[in-house]
């Protein structure tokens, strides 16, 4: 495996840039900050994609997230080959595209062979607009609408129950259906891991998934309904974890649950671990790589099934932030900038909370690059502020960087992942466009939106025409 830590220079960009050689093309992209085919060029400028960052802004404006279209390909190819590598049985890697809900980001990985974890209805509609096999699709959510329920069933997919009324609910609306409703079961497996609580989702205390004491009653509720039809169990423990030990853990679990559904008539043939491979925001960061977090779980699971006697399940995962994450990076301008001695020192670009709210609501941590002056030394400490009207609207506290200037060009890296999915109009600002880059080719996939976006959903009533005039 190729080493993607920081190569040992001196510059301010250079050393986040991964290296690859033509004879190690196993690399994890999730351990890299930057895109796998970034480099520094001729004019000293970043390049992704074989596009020059700079040139990129000038043709399609600021904030400009970018895609890299090889780096997104190669992490949905590991995910892939490596379920295909170490587990026996059957396998399907879903995405899990509530990290980044787009079409043309849905149609890649598709393409790749994988399928679609959605949230919602848009999310849905997303997926089949980008040409997802429907029995690829799976929905979750812990609310689902009767709307969304619908349009899961007319559309084929299946369907992850996550509590009793949407059990029941389903019940009543699978009473009318020609054929039984594919459904899976979302279980809480009670199992602890080190991350921000916001992203925590396997503890007892958690709004997702039914109760692990109520499995018995569950599953003899489920193997009585002859319209739904129980392929499944699913888990999902949380997001942005470096661990290995809880996955496997999960793993265990799992394997025992369907030795309980068993014992209730109900032939269980997928089993979904959920996602929550964490990916490399800072230097500091750790995380396993993709071969590292699949080979375990696989492990785990055949050695379970072959003591307990059980046909090894279909096997299923759902990563999100890791295939997508350091595929992309954000494109700033520089503007404004503030001094007060001794205290900090501010620079300011043209986006900021509104299209990556993260920092301001997980106190999440970025690093970033002036992508014009990539081997300039790093000769200030400065916390890139955003533009919204909002004292907490800082990207980057204490960013080590050349010397910058108006109009430089900062980019911050490993932004694919919940930025434009938790994107906001606060301040009334337009989202940012994104585009695809490959080969030298870079191609719009989100335009970006105008004044005229912002109000076409205002109505102005005509008494207050009228008032106006």
């Amino acid at each position: 495996m190729v080493s993607t830590h920081p190569a040992k220079v001196q510059d301010s960009g250079s050393k986040y840039l991964p290296i690859v050689t033509k004879n190690n093309i196993d690399i994890s992209p999730n351990q890299s900050l930057l895109p796998i085919t970034a480099k520094v060029n001729s004019h000293d400028h970043l390049e992704i994609g074989g596009c020059d960052v700079k040139n990129l802004v000038q043709q399609f404006g600021s904030p400009l997230y970018i895609v890299d279209e090889e780096t997104l390909r190669t992490t949905c190819r590991q995910y892939r080959d490596s379920f295909q590598r170490y587990y026996k049985g059957c396998s399907q890697v879903l995405y899990a595209s509530k990290a980044w809900s787009l079409t043309a980001i849905c149609a890649i990985v598709h393409s790749e062979g994988l399928g679609i974890d959605v949230v919602s209805g848009g999310e849905l509609y997303t997926a089949l607009n980008a040409g997802v096999n429907p029995s690829q699709i799976y929905l979750h959510g812990n609310n689902k609408s009767r709307q969304e329920l619908v349009f899961a069933i007319e559309s084929n997919i299946t369907i992850v129950v996550d509590n009793w009324y949407e059990l029941e609910t389903l019940v009543e609306l699978a009473s009318t259906t020609s054929e039984a409703v594919r459904i899976m079961l979302r279980l809480t497996p009670g199992i602890e891991c080190h991350t921000h609580e916001y992203i925590r989702t396997g503890h007892l205390d958690s709004k997702f998934g039914f109760d692990p004491n109520q499995l018995g009653e569950v599953f003899e509720y489920v193997s009585k309904q002859s319209k739904l039809n129980c392929v499944g169990v699913h888990a999902h423990i949380g997001s942005q974890i470096f661990e290995r030990q809880p996955h496997r853990d999960l793993a265990a679990v799992m394997v025992q649950w369907l030795e309980q559904a068993a014992s209730y008539g109900l032939a269980i043939t997928e089993l979904n671990v959920g996602g929550g491979l964490g990916t490399k925001y800072i230097e500091s960061d750790d995380p396993p790589s993709i071969e590292e977090w699949v080979k375990p779980i696989c492990e785990v699971i055949q050695s379970a099934c072959e003591k307990l006697s059980l046909p090894l399940p279909k096997l299923l995962s759902e990563p999100g932030r890791s295939l997508i994450a350091t595929s992309c990076v954000t494109a700033y301008t520089i503007g404004s900038s503030k001094q007060i001695p001794g205290i900090r020192n501010y620079i300011a670009v043209d986006g900021g909370m509104s299209d990556n709210p993260r920092p301001i609501t997980y106190q999440s941590v970025y690093r970033a690059v002036v992508a014009n002056k990539m081997s300039d030394k790093c000769s200030e400490t400065v916390t890139v502020a955003g533009k919204h009207c909002e004292s907490g609207d800082i990207l980057i506290k204490n960013a080590e960087l050349p010397l910058t200037q108006p109009e430089d060009i900062l980019v911050v890296m490993a932004t694919g992942a919940y930025n434009y999915s938790m994107a906001s109009n606060y301040n009334r600002l337009p989202r940012p466009a994104a585009v695809l880059v490959s080969n030298g080719e870079a191609n719009i996939i989100l335009q970006r939106e105008t004044y005229q976006d912002l109000i076409r959903q205002d109505c102005l009533p005509e008494r207050l025409k009228n008032s106006a005039e």
